[in-house]
């Protein structure tokens, strides 16, 4: 153990909580996206008193930025003395809805019992405040350290991510030469490394069908009967086939090793802008669903698409008047980065000195923004890495723990002194 390094972070740990919870109280609620700029602006004003350069970058032109709505990002970089590799560290800081069910105020960033409370403690400004403060420790141990630091607080993962990450990638801030390490810090467990995710397939299926009055079904064809008939041959053939699948890559939890189909929505029929309760006299029309496939490295994605539509094709040959259009609405393969890459390679090591035992190597069963990193940064050295329990993103009394964040941040301050110094 590097005691310097680890006695700097611990000297922090107040500072710890209070950026934590500085960051909690911005309510960046993603949709619609508020909050963005003065939290940005906050992180940015964080670390420029650190001494990092900070920039903001518009996602102009993702979806849902606007006027009143920007996508702002930030972006800092902290050069060292000399020329060497630049590790960064990527947080997104946008949240989900607060929901119903909670205990404490989710925007107040309640310090209680150990635990920082309130939404994204865990999912991710506790992984974010950790990665800060283990640059700031490893800047005042080694001051005269080669390469370069970034950290950057981007908007719009929980929504896939095209303002934030995806836009900076663009960008060119994700390639090399300019970024040769990135660690994520999204909540894996603080022994744990995720090598990367499943796949994932966005689709909207629509079924056809003829508009006609209520009281005579039989002048129209029904959409819906139509869906019925897709949802049925899923039923019986895609998702039995789907529970048959399994992958090598190591998927937490145990039930995302297999090929998986979620129904996310399905509209049809009266307009769902009309005032509840009012009958409609109508034969609809139109059915649309909305389908999420997560596949496996195994599967190219030709044959995911493939599945849904030979389903679709041999019902419009057996099924009367049947007609469908399917939209992409996203599609992103499956990443995994090596396990003796140098970023596992460093955090492993680092997990080794701070806990005494073997790292859990593991993969997300849905995707993070590793993904834009990789397919448009072409940069493949990413992982994720922070403080937090999965399982508690997106609930009602999201909490993180302290001593988890100052654990991690310790790792994160190992790993940049054996990416930067060469102590791997």
């Amino acid at each position: 153990m590097n005691e310097r390094l680890a006695r700097a972070v611990e000297d922090r740990i107040e500072d710890l909580v209070a950026l934590t919870v500085d960051l909690v109280r911005f309510p960046t609620v993603n949709p619609p996206g508020e909050a963005y700029t003065p939290c940005a602006e906050y992180l940015g004003e964080r670390l420029r008193r650190s001494g990092f350069e900070t920039v903001f970058v518009r996602g102009e032109g993702a979806p849902g930025d606007s006027d009143r709505y920007p996508r702002t990002n930030v972006v800092a970089r902290f050069d060292g003395r000399t020329r060497g590799r630049t590790v960064h560290f990527n947080s997104h800081i946008d949240v989900v809805e607060a929901g119903a069910g909670w205990t404490v105020d989710p925007f107040a960033g309640v310090v209680r019992d150990g635990r920082v409370w309130g939404r994204g403690t865990c999912d991710m400004k506790g992984g974010l405040a950790a990665s800060v403060i283990a640059a700031e420790a490893f800047l005042a141990v080694y001051p005269d350290f080669p390469g370069a630091i970034e950290i950057s607080g981007t908007v719009d993962e929980e929504s896939g991510g095209f303002g934030g990450v995806a836009h900076l990638a663009k960008l060119g801030y994700f390639s090399k030469p300019r970024v040769d390490h990135v660690i994520i810090p999204e909540p894996l467990n603080k022994d744990r490394i995720c090598l990367g995710h499943r796949g994932v397939w966005w689709a909207e299926i629509e079924t056809k069908g003829r508009i006609a009055h209520g009281s005579m079904p039989f002048l129209g064809d029904s959409a819906i009967r139509h869906m019925g008939a897709v949802l049925s041959a899923f039923e019986q053939e895609l998702f039995p086939a789907l529970d048959r699948k399994q992958t090598k890559m190591p998927v937490v939890p145990e039930g995302a090793r297999r090929s998986t189909l979620n129904l996310n929505s399905l509209h049809a029929g009266q307009t769902e802008d009309f005032r509840p309760g009012l009958p409609s006299p109508n034969v609809a029309d139109s059915a649309r669903l909305v389908l999420d496939r997560r596949f496996l490295i195994e599967e190219p994605i030709e044959e995911v698409k493939g599945e849904v539509i030979a389903i679709l094709e041999r019902l419009k040959r057996d099924r009367p008047r049947f007609d469908y259009a399917i939209r992409d609405l996203m599609a992103v393969l499956p990443q995994m980065n090596e396990q003796d890459a140098p970023v596992p390679t460093a955090l492993a090591d680092a997990i080794r000195l701070v806990f005494g035992r073997e790292p859990q190597y593991v993969c997300s069963p849905g995707t993070y923004d590793q993904k834009h990193i990789a397919r448009i940064g072409h940069l493949h050295d990413c992982v994720a890495y922070g403080p937090g329990v999965l399982d508690l993103a997106h609930q009602p009394d999201e909490w993180v723990g302290i001593d988890d964040m100052a654990e991690s941040a310790k790792v994160m301050a190992l790993a940049l002194d054996a990416l930067l110094r060469g102590r791997q």
